[in-house]
């Protein structure tokens, strides 16, 4: 450290910009402005012994002034504290003025120069000084001038002489504050010898240099403001600067504590993350040594090879490669890391090229298939054969998309994948039931956490290929809310024009579906979207008939339910009148899915029969048990022994045969009571309801195909009120108010009043329910039952148990045509009704329904609603013929 030196009267100044060197410190500073080095040339580079020089502190906007007002050249250096990298000074512009003063501080600190370098810039050739200076003492400016660019000052020396120091350390005050200060001292050097090995150089100081000198040593190296420095600078007196360094080095230190504390509640709080990458970095130094570095880095080269055998898109493939490089950069531990491999993992995985090889389509093999595989339907396989030669000429046709619509079990998913078969393609189903959000089919954005693509890429991904046969299952029970509706993402799915650059949100990068065969199912038409629907052509497959389900389940239902139970037709034997029984009594659906679950009952209670029976068969008492093994003999006298099968029979019949005689299982009507219970549906339930007037059948159409509707009306003492049970809509109600109001206006002429005495209603009211109360109901195709049903209450007449009708009804009395009238008739024909009502203007909707069902059932067609009671009525009904409304 430098001892108190005499200083002359007068030092070159230079100026030292937002900050403050203090006696003891070292500072390195570099000299680029023309003033500051033809200060240092001429002060300290020619000179043979190192002279002093002072330095005033500048701020930064007196220092923007200084550039101003010095000579051309001037300007103001800064520098680092310690003996950090060299910081360059902030150059000036010219002055123009000379001779106008600066406003530097007037306290300043006298520094000698430890090392000096010159440097020349090129290309422009200006020298350059990096000069390193020790402060010596404070000194104040008296009078300050210029001499060539730059300033000279007139000093006074402000830090006490050797004697002074000597006769001040005596003060009691200023040995209690070093004291304190060196106790600060110690305590903050004890923290740092944990952090840094320097410290025991600054303990050494501690002990060699004056205490006065100590304080501005440490202050010197604290990061604290500009303002403080000033006021450290400004503390001449030593018991002053003793305290304000005794109070820098306290807040210095509770900082380091502070700091401390939190670094010790981080390391505490160690992720898991941190310390998987702590085993990791471990893992691989074990392998590194055993020689077996399967590391990251091969996983990534693996990862890119296979990206390289995907075959994407040039575009794609610069996008894959850009990903790539960033995953190269991170860590495994990362929080992305694993987000993007599993989206470069996805892009390899894809089918970008690979396609199923079709071979040359065999039509008839194909039609041969369809009916192996499906019995009736023969409008829907022909149209399927269609479509399949439409491709066999094109096999780059575009076709439409086919989408089943039918009741449950009649084989649209079935049907589906018999053309995937037809056209040897992979077939992948995605069921669309209950699907609210439009993630599901565009997939999530890779922002979210737990991202993932939708069902058309992950179905994709799953077959490995880009042209497979994609079934969208139950398209009508998709839903919508707050997050989006899938129906309208499915328009960009299902169009041609538009499904070649399908953007799937996870993929962010387009993928080709044109080359997706999409086939749809549904189970009703109305829910779907009418712009959907436009997108595909609409084929509907109508329920079976007795007949129809009696060929499914011989072909088709048994030999499947038989090989899903271990059992085979030599255990279990099913007679056709037996299956006729179970459709009738047991089943009367559209479909044949209860068909074979009954069916299954009766696997089941076979199987538990075989499996239970004792295959320990008694031998009869007429055989004679052998008293010495014969083999034993033969062994005993050391012959070989030569094997021979010798059939055995018990009472002139095989074993065997016996066995599989007493195994075999028929079906008859007590095992179908016994298993199935008793039956669901009588023939006669038609008869027994109507047998009491007022009560009318009626043909209605839901999701599950053709039912049969019963409509019963009654009246009671009341004030003319219409009720309506039975859970119906708005429509159906509104049917129900026409039919009441038309027949209360054809009273007379339906002999159901008097000429005098129209009002039907006079003290008493009508109450119309539905059965089936816990289904909703709605529609207007029972306007026609409805006034059939109150015509038979007023008249006190039966309809007839055989007859069955629907229709839409005007107030003028006129039938209107109603949809369904296939499944209708079907529904009809399973409930044993003979006789059906239909509007004639839906005929030609009877060119639908199977010959078969036809040939044994009589359809009226009528137009007006006095047909309609003519033919529901035993005799017909009679009525004034001259009276028309």
């Amino acid at each position: 450290m430098a001892e108190p030196v005499e200083l002359p009267s007068r030092l070159a100044i230079l100026p030292f910009r937002n900050k403050v060197l203090l006696p003891g410190a070292i500072i390195r500073i570099r000299c680029t402005s023309p003033s500051s080095v033809k200060l240092v040339e001429q002060e300290l580079w020619q000179k043979e012994e190192k002279g002093l020089i002072g330095v005033l502190p500048v701020r930064d906007t007196e220092a923007a002034a200084v550039g101003s007002m010095i000579a051309p050249g001037m300007g103001s250096d800064s520098g680092e504290k310690g003996s950090g990298g060299v910081v360059g000074d902030s150059q000036k512009q010219d002055a123009r003025n000379s001779q106008e003063l600066i406003h530097w501080h007037n306290r300043g600190v006298a520094a000698r120069a430890l090392h000096l370098s010159r440097g020349v810039e090129k290309p422009s050739g200006r020298v350059t000084y990096i000069v390193v200076l020790e402060g010596l003492c404070r000194f104040s400016v008296q009078e300050l001038s210029a001499r060539g660019t730059y300033y000279v000052a007139r000093i006074n020396r402000l830090d006490l002489t050797k004697a002074e120091l000597e006769q001040a350390e005596q003060d009691q005050d200023l040995i209690l504050l070093s004291r304190q200060f060196k106790a600060a001292a110690m305590e903050l050097i004890a923290v740092l010898e944990q952090k840094q090995k320097t410290a025991g150089r600054t303990k050494v100081l501690l002990e060699t240099v004056p205490v006065h000198r100590l304080a501005d040593i440490f202050v010197a190296s604290f990061e604290i403001s500009f303002e403080e420095q000033l006021s450290m600078l400004d503390s001449v007196d030593l018991k002053v600067r003793l305290s304000k360094a005794t109070e820098l080095v306290d807040r210095h230190l509770q900082s380091i504590r502070v700091a401390e504390k939190i670094t010790q509640k981080v390391e505490g709080q160690l992720s898991k993350s941190q310390k998987e990458f702590l085993l990791r970095q471990q893992m691989r130094a074990i392998k590194e040594e055993l020689g077996d570095n399967d590391d990251d880095e091969d996983d990534l080269a693996a990862l890119e090879r296979k990206m390289q055998s995907a075959g994407m898109p040039p575009n794609i493939w610069k996008h894959a490669q850009r990903e790539l490089r960033r995953l190269r950069k991170m860590q495994p531990q990362q929080p992305g890391y694993s987000s993007s491999r599993g989206y470069l993992e996805l892009l390899s995985d894809l089918p970008w090229q690979n396609v199923s090889e079709e071979p040359e389509l065999d039509l008839k093999a194909a039609k041969e298939s369809l009916d192996d595989d499906h019995y009736g339907l023969v409008k829907v396989k022909q149209r399927i054969i269609e479509y399949l030669a439409v491709r066999k000429l094109k096999p780059d046709a575009r076709g439409p998309v086919l989408c089943f619509v039918g009741p449950p079990g009649v084989g649209k998913t079935s049907l589906a994948s018999s053309i995937a078969t037809a056209l040897n393609r992979k077939f992948v189903r995605i069921s669309l039931g209950g699907v609210k959000d439009e993630a599901d089919i565009r997939g999530h954005r890779r922002t979210y956490i737990g991202s993932m693509p939708g069902r058309l890429i992950d179905g994709l991904k799953r077959v490995a290929v880009s042209n497979p046969v994609m079934l969208l299952d139950e398209i009508d029970k998709t839903g919508s809310d707050v997050r989006g509706d899938p129906a309208s993402a499915l328009l960009e799915v299902l169009d041609p024009e538009q499904n070649k650059a399908f953007n799937d949100h996870y993929l962010n990068v387009p993928f080709d579906l044109s080359k997706v065969i999409f086939v749809a199912t549904a189970n009703r038409v109305q829910p779907i979207p009418p712009a959907l629907l436009d997108r595909m052509e609409v084929i509907e497959l109508p329920g079976y008939t007795p007949e129809e389900k009696l060929n499914i389940a011989m072909k088709h239902l048994i030999p499947r339910v038989l090989d899903q139970h271990g059992l085979s037709s030599d255990i279990l034997q099913i007679p056709e009148g037996m299956v006729k029984l179970i459709i009738q009594r047991y089943t009367r659906e559209a479909g044949v899915r209860n068909l074979e679950r009954n069916l299954a009952a009766l696997a089941r209670a076979a199987a538990v029969k075989v499996a239970e029976q004792d295959c320990n068969m008694q031998i009869s008492q007429d055989i004679r048990p052998m008293t010495a093994s014969l083999l034993d003999t033969r062994l005993a006298d050391g012959a070989e022994v030569e094997m021979e099968v010798i059939p055995m029979s018990v009472n002139g019949q095989e074993i065997s045969a016996a066995f599989t005689s007493a195994a075999a299982l028929v079906v008859d009507e007590s095992m179908l009571e016994k298993v199935l219970g008793p039956p669901r549906f009588d023939d006669n339930e038609t008869a027994d309801r109507v047998a009491t007037p007022g009560v009318s059948v009626g043909l209605v159409w839901t999701s599950f195909g053709g039912e049969v509707q019963f409509v019963e009306a009654t009246a009671m003492v009341g004030k003319g009120d219409l009720h309506l049970t039975g859970q119906l809509g708005d429509v159906i109600k509104e049917s129900a108010q026409i039919a009441l109001t038309w027949v209360r206006a054809r009273a007379a002429d339906l002999k159901l009043s008097t000429a005098g005495d129209t009002n039907l209603l006079e003290n008493q009211d009508i109450h119309i329910h539905f059965p089936a109360g816990a289904v909703p109901k709605d529609g207007p195709s029972a306007g026609v039952t409805l006034v059939t049903s109150l015509v038979s209450l007023f008249s006190q007449r039966k309809v007839r148990a055989d007859t069955a009708m629907t229709g839409e009804m005007t107030l003028r009395g006129l039938v209107l045509p109603v949809g369904g009238v296939k499944d209708k008739v079907l529904a009809a024909h399973r409930c044993g009704i003979k006789r059906v009502i239909l509007p004639e203007r839906n005929l030609k909707d009877l060119a639908e329904v199977p010959s078969a069902v036809l040939s044994g059932m009589e359809i009226l067609l009528v137009k007006r609603i006095e047909d309609v009671l003519d033919q529901a009525f035993d005799g017909g009904y009679p009525w004034k013929q001259h009276s028309k409304l």
